[in-house]
């Protein structure tokens, strides 16, 4: 155990499935954002039965991101917890109202417009309280010996609200692009003209908070513009999956479009990460010092190293079973 570093294999290991979360449940949540908008109730058929067969395992990498971080970083959650108690509130709300939603609609038929508006306010309650948490994790947090010291609604600031709509937007962009390699058709169509729109949104808030971002804090400011850092090909990257996006679009090339928009996520939350490294609790605690005992940290990693490759199979093997257009008609329930 002392040859290797256990906090930050578990960093790597709660950000990959953080991030892996993001990617697979961010174009379901994207669907339900864009559901309002649809030129039909055959084009929400088809929304909905896209991600019917692998909705449920996607929430899979939040419950592991989740317990990960009890078990390997405690201090995270006494001071995050009661930091952002509302905001973690409202996701999970979302998420569940979504989600009965999502089962009840199938069978419903004069009460199928309710449960539209559940699904699609639950996707963007959802995806804004987690975009707004992740703008307040950027800001930081208000603590004394080790206990948190600010007020219930310090998660809630014009910069957790610009990251909350950002993420609403990114998820929707992301449904869209999901949805032109899922669909056929005028609800293909309609998706790929919802996709240079989202772009536009998307990119004026990746502007506006990587502009923001550095103003936060002067050790942000220095890790950013003291003098030309490797961290400069985060926000690059970002950008050139923008531009790559628009072209795969333009082209019909659908599964390069997905494809880049999920970079595009990727990017930009590692940009967010990096900005606030090593710093888990920031401004004050560091990875290490917000550890559990390095004993507790490799009992859990055994688990770890069995659980993840069966979650990674058994999600390949999900979309690979179910990959291909939906059409009008089809359905799995």
């Amino acid at each position: 155990m002392e040859t290797f570093d256990l906090s930050l294999i578990w960093a790597v290991i709660i950000a990959f499935g953080v991030i892996m979360y993001v990617l697979m449940d961010g174009f379901d949540l994207g669907l339900g954002i864009l559901f309002p908008f649809a030129p039909d109730e055959d084009a929400r058929d088809v929304m909905m039965n896209s991600v019917a067969p692998v909705w449920d395992g996607n929430e899979t990498w939040l419950v592991l991101g989740g317990a990960g971080l009890i078990g390997a970083f405690p201090l995270v959650y006494s001071i995050l917890l009661p930091a952002m108690y509302i905001g973690v509130f409202l996701m999970l709300a979302g998420l569940i109202f979504r989600g009965v939603a999502f089962e009840f609609r199938f069978k419903s038929r004069r009460t199928r417009t309710w449960w539209n508006a559940a699904f699609a306010g639950g996707s963007f309650v959802a995806a804004f309280a987690q975009g707004a948490v992740v703008g307040a994790y950027i800001e930081g947090f208000e603590t004394a010996n080790r206990v948190f010291t600010g007020g219930p609604l310090d998660w809630l600031t014009p910069f957790s609200v610009i990251t909350g709509l950002g993420l609403v937007a990114g998820y929707a962009l992301l449904g869209a692009t999901w949805l032109v390699l899922k669909s056929e058709g005028h609800v293909r169509d309609w998706a790929r003209g919802l996709v240079p729109r989202l772009l536009v949104g998307v990119v004026v808030v990746f502007a506006i908070v990587s502009l923001w971002t550095p103003w936060i804090d002067p050790d942000v400011w220095e890790r950013w513009f003291d003098h030309l850092q490797v961290i400069w090909l985060l926000p690059a990257l970002a950008l050139a999956c923008v531009i790559g996006v628009y072209a795969a679009n333009r082209k019909g090339r659908e599964l390069m479009a997905f494809l880049l928009t999920l970079g595009m996520f990727i990017f930009t939350y590692l940009g967010l990460l990096v900005s606030r490294w090593p710093y888990v609790i920031p401004p004050d605690y560091t990875l290490w010092e917000a550890a559990s005992a390095p004993a507790s940290q490799f009992f859990l990693l055994i688990g770890v190293l069995f659980v993840v490759p069966i979650i990674l199979t058994y999600t390949a093997w999900s979309y690979w079973v179910f990959r291909g257009k939906v059409r009008v008609g089809d359905g799995y329930h």
